[in-house]
C-alpha cells in the first residue's frame, strides 16, 4: 500500500484530471475562476437543475478545487487557491477556455447575473433617495464622522466613494480645494446635485459611476473617503485598488465602515455585500492595494442591539520612488 508521503502529488493531480474530465464541471470551474456565485446563480448560468449542480459542486469540494463560504442564506462558490507557481487546473483551465464551445456565452451570461447582483443594492438606493440621510444607517454617527474628520488634511482634492446623497461630501467641501462624489444610483447623484445647488456650493463635482470602475483619473486626488460604503462593494479589494490608483503618490485613505458582525438581516435591510471588515483583513486589503502606513482602530460601538461597532482605517499611497511597508 502506497503511503502519502512517498508521493504527494500524486492524488491531487488525478483528483483534478479526474473531476475536470466533465465538461460541465469545467463549465463551472471556469465561471468560478475569479468570481463567487451561488447555485442558483450557476442555475441561471447553465440552464441545469439544483441537483445536478449541487452534484457537480460536492464533487469539486471533495476534490479541493473550489471552496465555499456562507453569506445570508446561500453559499457562494469559488476556486480553491492554486499552489504557488501555479497547478494542473490552471493549464486545464486555460485551455478549456478555447476547446469548451459554451464558454464564452458562459462569461457573457455570468456579467448579466452580476449586473443583476449589483441592480439590487442599486434599486435599494434608488428608493430611500432624498431620504436616506433622516434614516438610519448602521454605522453611521457623527462621532466615528468626527474622528476621521481630525486626520483630514485641508485644502486637498478629495473623492467620497459611495456618497450616497451627499451629505459628507458637501460637509468635506467646507475645507476642501474640491470633492469628487461618486455613487452608483443616479438618483442619489441627482438629490446630491440638488442638495449642492440650493445651498450654493460649486465644489462638489458628482460623478455616476461603480466603486471598482472610478470615472476618475489616475492621481487626480489626494484624499479617498469611504464613509459606510465598503461594504457595499462586490469586490471590496478591487475598490480599494481603484482608490489607489486614483490617489496623487502621497496622497491618503480614510476609511469608515463596520467592524464585522453577524446581523444577517443587513443583507435584506441596507442591501449590504459584506457584514463588516475585522482589523486584520482591513488592514491586509489596503497592504495588497500597495498602501502604506496603515493605521486601524475602532471608534463607536453603538448602545442598541445589534451593537454595531464603526471601524476606522487611515493609510497612504507610497510617495513615488519610496520603498512598499507597512505600519
Amino acid at each position: 500500500m502506497y503511503q502519502k508521503t512517498e508521493m504527494p502529488s500524486m492524488p491531487s493531480i488525478v483528483k483534478t484530471l479526474r473531476v475536470a474530465a466533465d465538461p460541465n464541471r469545467l463549465r463551472i470551474l471556469l465561471l468560478l475562476k475569479g468570481e463567487e456565485l451561488s447555485v442558483a446563480e450557476l442555475q441561471e448560468i447553465l440552464t441545469m437543475g439544483q441537483s445536478t449542480i449541487s452534484t457537480h459542486l460536492s464533487q469539486l469540494k471533495q476534490a479541493g478545487l473550489v471552496e465555499d463560504r456562507r453569506t445570508g442564506k446561500n453559499n457562494l462558490y469559488r476556486l480553491a487557491p492554486s499552489p504557488a507557481g501555479g497547478g494542473p487546473l490552471d493549464e486545464i483551465l486555460a485551455q478549456a477556455e478555447h476547446e469548451i464551445p459554451e464558454a464564452a456565452r458562459d462569461q457573457t451570461a455570468r456579467s448579466r447575473v452580476l449586473r443583476k447582483r449589483q441592480d439590487k443594492a442599486r434599486a435599494f438606493f434608488d428608493s430611500v433617495a432624498g431620504r436616506l440621510n433622516r434614516e438610519y444607517v448602521p454605522g453611521k454617527s457623527w462621532k466615528s464622522l468626527a474622528e476621521a474628520l481630525l486626520r483630514l488634511l485641508p485644502a486637498v482634492t478629495m473623492a467620497d466613494l459611495g456618497s450616497g446623497e451627499g451629505g459628507f461630501a458637501l460637509l468635506l467641501s467646507r475645507r476642501a480645494k474640491r470633492v469628487i462624489a461618486v455613487d452608483s444610483s443616479a438618483r442619489m447623484i441627482d438629490v446630491g446635485r440638488e442638495e449642492a445647488r440650493r445651498n450654493a456650493i460649486a465644489n462638489v463635482d458628482f460623478r455616476l459611476g461603480d466603486m471598482e470602475d472610478l470615472p476618475i483619473g489616475a492621481g487626480e486626488v489626494d484624499l479617498v473617503f469611504f464613509s459606510q460604503s465598503l461594504h457595499h462593494a462586490l469586490h471590496p479589494e478591487r475598490a480599494l485598488a481603484e482608490a489607489a490608483r486614483i490617489l496623487a503618490p502621497g496622497g491618503r485613505i480614510v476609511i469608515l465602515d463596520l467592524a464585522r458582525h453577524r446581523f444577517e438581516e443587513a443583507r435584506e435591510l441596507y442591501a449590504d455585500e459584506w457584514l463588516g471588515f475585522p482589523e486584520s483583513e482591513l488592514e491586509a486589503m489596503l497592504e495588497k492595494a500597495g498602501f502604506t502606513h496603515i493605521e486601524t482602530t475602532l471608534v463607536d460601538k453603538e448602545a442598541d442591539p445589534p451593537h454595531f461597532q464603526t471601524l476606522l482605517a487611515v493609510a497612504e499611497r507610497p510617495a513615488q520612488g519610496s520603498r512598499s511597508g507597512s505600519h
